[in-house]
């Protein structure tokens, strides 16, 4: 064997010992009559010791050693005359009698340290340097840690793990799909599948009522800090189940999660709120509990006074942010940047400042009483100290801007504390979006979902009116999972095919195969999937899901290590039938 112990493991109970540890080289300090070497490997950094009557091919070896020198070491251990409390092993040393280089190392283009002088792009291209510092080694350990909790957890509740394919045929709905050629049959194409969704339907028909998989989807959209090309779900199926069951066992699994990943307990229910009510309170379907700044509807206060950009609004909406009364004008010209950043896109910023001693003043005063001002306030919630920021435009185009306001305060006033958890469910979903630009409705979640049964008079009617039994799990303002239950009745499914403007042919052609499975006896059955990437980011504090990721790709969805994509050589592409056109 190469070592009898791990770096990261020895203590005051192994002085005296002799051990051989294998690793990188950390560091190396030349005193002259001594050599200290920190070894490292993923588990910990034991000191080295070389000696001036250490044997002289110890202290030759020694004087050859790089960073990341990869070196085999025997020796005593012996207690530290200088302790280091900041690491595990810091009240011993091994005082080295064996010396071997295993394999010598350029200098790397980055410190391998905990904080790194390297660049994103840097360390990206570098992916298997940058993994050997602690930050991404903990991040990857959390990651394995939390993979087998599910697994426990499923497992112990009946679930059972089963693959389904990585290629399968293209189907319309949510984002473009990767497409890969077939050889064997030209001119046709796999699609790469963006969850298993009609797959684990059809294990449902199939008679596996609980299935599981941590699974790896696939999408070609734009990528953000929560996003790349291809992630990872964990993708669950139950039959026989209404929503209330799917959302009872995985509340139990969440708090499983939370206990045995971080020793987080919940004593509460974890909160239900409707999709309606998360947009008119916070302006999103993913809110963030961890602080409040509650939306209010001013329409009704506002309007009428004789200040037109609010009379011709359809929806004026405010928050108070605490504490922020004494905002100097700069500060206050900052937020009204913010808003008007095409991300955000608001037109302009109305604030009222309800002072200590309980005055108002506003930016729009020469319009409105000092009741009126007030009273818009109030219904804000402001209490003395806090400033109100309002916005007004169309509703829900308007609160989603002045969510994006309500975090970039949260942000200013250190309220988004990422060692707080604030889990709850969004449930209520509509059925449909509408889309202007196609003058077409959509599928908010995606065509198999069921509508809520006392809703479904209103298909063909008043699409827009009908509800889903749909359901997210949201937490600290990132949705963790969402599912539905499914249609398992297959003149809904039709009719939902139809309010999506599928004809009947084209329908058999995208989805026949799951259209006629259900023939054969479809259970009622639901379910749901969880980013596992962005669980993964939540429980380790991060803003983003790339750490934990052990090859991501960057923002451009290029993986900068491996230099892909790439070209193929023109033989591939005869081989596919394929011609590269050159792109506008």
């Amino acid at each position: 064997m190469y070592r009898t112990h791990t770096c990261g493991c020895l203590r005051a109970c192994n002085v005296n010992e002799t051990v051989t540890l294998a690793g990188w080289v950390q560091k190396v300090r030349n005193l002259g009559a001594m050599t200290f070497i920190d070894l490292r490997d993923r588990y910990g950094i034991t000191q080295i010791v070389v000696e001036e009557h250490s044997p002289a091919p110890v202290r030759a070896v020694a004087g050859e050693l790089g960073r990341e020198y990869v070196v085999q070491v025997t020796g005593r251990v012996v207690e530290r005359s200088s302790k280091n409390p900041r690491i595990p092993t810091g009240e011993v040393e091994v005082t080295a009698c064996e010396l071997r280089i295993l394999n010598r190392a350029q200098t790397p283009p980055f410190t391998i340290e905990e904080q790194s002088d390297g660049g994103d792009d840097l360390r990206m291209k570098y992916r298997y340097l940058d993994l050997r510092r602690p930050p991404l080694q903990r991040a990857m350990i959390l990651r394995h840690r939390m993979a087998q909790a599910v697994r426990t957890f499923l497992d112990g509740e009946g679930f059972l793990e089963i693959e389904t394919p990585y290629l399968i045929k293209s189907t319309p709905e949510g984002a473009r799909d990767f497409v890969v050629p077939s050889r064997m049959n030209p001119n046709e194409f796999y699609a790469l599948p963006q969850s298993p969704q009609t797959l684990k339907q059809l294990l449902m028909v199939a008679g596996y009522d609980r299935y599981f998989q941590i699974v790896r989807c696939f999408r070609d959209e734009d990528l953000r800090a929560d996003r790349q090309p291809e992630f990872t779900q964990i993708d669950c199926e139950m039959s026989f189940v209404e929503q209330e069951d799917v959302l009872e066992i995985f509340e139990r699994w969440a708090r499983h999660m939370f206990r045995e990943v971080l020793g987080v307990e919940f004593e509460a229910p974890f909160r239900r709120m409707p999709w309606i009510e998360a947009m008119e309170r916070y302006g999103s379907d993913k809110p963030d509990l961890r602080f409040g700044m509650e939306f209010a509807n001013l329409t009704a206060l506002a309007k009428g006074h004789g200040f037109g950009v609010f009379d011709d609004a359809e929806y004026i909406t405010g928050f108070a942010a605490p504490g922020c009364a004494g905002y100097t004008r700069k500060q206050i010209d900052a937020l009204t940047d913010f808003v008007k950043r095409p991300q955000v896109g608001a037109r302009g910023l109305v604030w009222i400042r309800t002072e200590a001693d309980g005055s108002v003043k506003s930016s729009v005063d020469k319009f409105y009483t000092t009741d009126q001002v007030r009273a818009m306030a109030e219904r804000s919630g402001a209490a003395p100290g806090d400033l109100t920021l309002i916005l007004c435009g169309p509703k829900f185009k308007t609160l989603t801007q002045l969510s994006a306001l309500r975090i970039e305060m949260a942000r200013l006033l250190g309220l988004r504390d990422p060692r707080r958890f604030a889990p709850l469910w969004v449930v209520d979903f509509p059925m449909f979006e509408w889309d202007e630009d196609t003058q077409r409705y959509y599928a908010m979640h995606h065509p198999f979902t069921s509508p809520k049964p006392e809703d479904v008079q209103y298909l063909e009617s008043d699409p827009g009116r009908v509800r889903a039994n749909a359901y997210d799990f949201v937490c600290n303002g990132t949705e963790i999972g969402g599912g539905s239950i499914r249609i398992h009745d297959a003149d809904l499914q039709a009719r939902i095919f139809r309010a999506l403007g599928f004809t009947p042919e084209k329908a058999e052609e995208q989805f026949g195969f799951l259209m006629n499975a259900f023939k054969f006896g479809a259970p009622p059955h639901g379910g749901l999937a969880f980013g596992f990437d962005r669980l993964c980011s939540l429980f380790g504090g991060a803003e983003s899901i790339r750490d934990y990721i052990a090859f991501p790709k960057n923002n451009a969805g290029r993986d900068v290590m491996l230099d892909a994509p790439s070209a193929i050589a023109p033989e591939q592409l005869d081989e596919l039938y394929l011609r590269l056109e050159r792109p506008e």
